[in-house]
C-alpha cells in the first residue's frame, strides 16, 4: 500500500508542518488540511487500477495519509449507493435525483469513514488517548473506531443528544460524558480535558485527518458518475466536514486528470433553527456568527457556529452552490414522504436535504435535467424515537 502524503498546511496561512509529528490546527487557529505529493501519486494510481481493487474507500490509499498497511483501523467500510427515489423524483420534478446512502457504513452513518481513517492515522502516530465533542453519531463511531484500535475515549455530548449514539458510546467502552447547552458548550469541555490530560483532541476541523476520511464520499462521487460530477449536491450541513472533504476530493481529482474542470454546486441545507451558515451566507458575510438558542430535531446540524465556516462558505461560493434553510416540519414531513413513496428510510438531517432539494427545485436553483446527488449522512432507524407511530402500546416502546 503506497500513500502521497507530504505535508500539512494551513487552510487560512499556508504554514507547512512536518505530516509525521502529531498536530492539532495550525498556530494561527486555523485548520489544517493534509496535502499530498500528486505528481507521485500520478505515477503510482490511474483509474483502471481503481477498478480492479475492492469496493471500500480504502481503494483510494494513495491520496489517504495513512503509510503502513498495519495501521489500517476498518470495520469493512463498503463504497455506498447512489439510490434512485422514483416517486419523490417525480413529485419533486426532478428527474434526476440520487441519494448517496451512508447508513450502510459502520455504525450506521457517514461518521464512520472520518473515525476509520482519523483512528488509524492517530494509531499510526502513538496516540493513547482521543477526545472529541459531539452530537452523537461521531461520538457513536469515534468510539467504535477507538475500541478497535485499543485506545481510550473521553466523549462529551449536549445532554439533548439522541440516546441511540450515547448508548452506542458506552457500550462501546467510551467515557462518556453529558453536558449542560449544545456542542459548543461540549468543545469547551473537551479542550480543557485534552490540556488536562494530554489526550488528542479529534473534535471536528481539530486535527487534520477527520476531513481525509470524509473526502473520500467525493472520490466515490465521481467514481460512480463514471468519473464525471453531478451538476448539485445537496449536503446537511453543521460542522460541514463533508462539504469541505468532497471540494477537497474534487480538486485532488482534478489534478489528477481524472475529471474534468467542471465541478458541482454544492448547496448546503441547515434547519431554520440552527442555521449560521445561511444567514452569514445570505448577508455576504465571510464568517457566520453564534447563532443563539440553537434547536432542531437535525442533530448533526445542531451546530451554533462551525470552526471552519469561512471554508464551508467559500467552497459554496466558488462552486455557485448556496445555502439554504428548512423548517423542522419540513423535515418531518419529507422524512415521512420518503419513506412512504418510495420505502427508503431516510434520517432527519438525510430528509433535510431531500427537503432542500425540493425547496431549490422551486426556486428555480436546480434545473430540469440537472443531475442531483442528496446525501443521506446516516440510518432512519438511529431516530425511531421521532416517529409517532398510532395504535402502538406503551409496553412496546421498552
Amino acid at each position: 500500500m503506497f500513500s502521497g502524503l507530504s505535508h500539512l498546511a494551513c487552510s487560512k496561512c499556508e504554514r507547512s508542518y512536518d505530516a509525521n509529528t502529531r498536530r492539532q490546527m495550525c498556530e494561527c487557529g486555523a485548520p489544517l488540511f493534509v496535502r499530498y505529493e500528486l505528481d507521485v501519486v500520478r505515477k503510482h494510481l490511474d483509474r483502471s487500477k481503481l477498478s480492479q481493487r475492492p469496493q471500500s474507500f480504502w481503494r483510494y490509499h494513495e491520496l489517504l495519509p495513512v503509510t503502513d498497511p498495519q495501521s489500517i483501523v476498518s470495520l469493512n467500510e463498503v463504497m455506498t449507493p447512489l439510490i434512485r427515489l422514483p416517486q419523490t423524483a417525480r413529485a419533486m420534478d426532478v428527474p434526476n435525483l440520487y441519494v448517496k446512502d451512508e447508513s450502510v457504513l459502520p455504525t450506521g452513518t457517514f461518521k464512520a469513514r472520518g473515525a476509520s481513517v482519523g483512528i488509524s492515522r492517530a494509531k499510526e502516530l502513538g496516540v493513547k488517548e482521543i477526545t472529541l465533542s459531539t452530537n452523537g453519531n461521531a461520538g457513536a463511531a469515534w468510539a467504535t473506531y477507538a475500541t478497535r484500535a485499543g485506545i481510550k475515549a473521553m466523549i462529551a455530548m449536549p445532554k439533548s443528544a439522541p440516546k441511540v449514539p450515547y448508548v452506542e458510546c458506552c457500550y462501546a467502552g467510551a467515557d462518556t460524558r453529558l453536558m449542560d447547552g449544545t456542542i459548543a458548550e461540549a468543545g469547551i469541555y473537551v479542550a480543557d480535558y485534552a490540556k488536562r490530560v494530554g489526550a488528542y483532541e479529534i473534535s471536528t476541523f481539530k486535527e487534520p485527518y477527520r476531513l481525509e476520511g470524509k473526502k473520500t464520499i467525493g472520490f466515490e462521487i465521481a467514481e460512480q458518475f463514471s468519473w464525471s460530477v453531478p451538476d448539485v449536491i445537496v449536503f446537511p450541513t453543521g460542522g460541514g466536514a463533508g462539504v469541505i472533504g468532497i471540494y477537497k476530493a474534487l480538486l485532488e481529482l482534478q489534478s489528477l486528470g481524472f475529471i474534468e474542470a467542471r465541478l458541482p454546486r454544492i448547496a448546503i441545507i441547515q434547519s431554520a433553527g440552527c442555521a449560521p451558515l445561511v444567514r452569514a451566507f445570505e448577508a455576504n458575510q465571510q464568517e457566520s456568527t453564534y447563532f443563539e438558542n440553537a434547536q432542531t430535531l437535525a442533530y448533526g446540524m445542531r451546530v451554533p457556529k462551525a470552526l471552519a465556516d469561512f471554508l464551508i462558505l467559500d467552497v459554496v461560493r466558488k462552486t455557485q452552490g448556496i445555502a439554504y434553510a428548512v423548517t423542522d416540519d419540513e423535515i418531518r414531513a419529507e422524512r415521512q414522504n420518503v419513506i412512504q413513496k418510495d420505502g427508503f428510510h431516510a434520517c432527519p438531517e438525510g430528509a433535510a436535504a431531500l427537503a432542500g432539494v425540493r425547496k431549490l427545485r422551486e426556486i428555480g436553483f436546480i434545473k430540469d435535467l440537472d443531475h442531483v446527488v442528496s446525501m443521506n449522512t446516516g440510518s432512519g432507524l438511529k431516530y425511531i424515537d421521532q416517529i409517532d407511530c398510532p395504535g402502538l402500546p406503551t409496553d412496546h416502546m421498552r
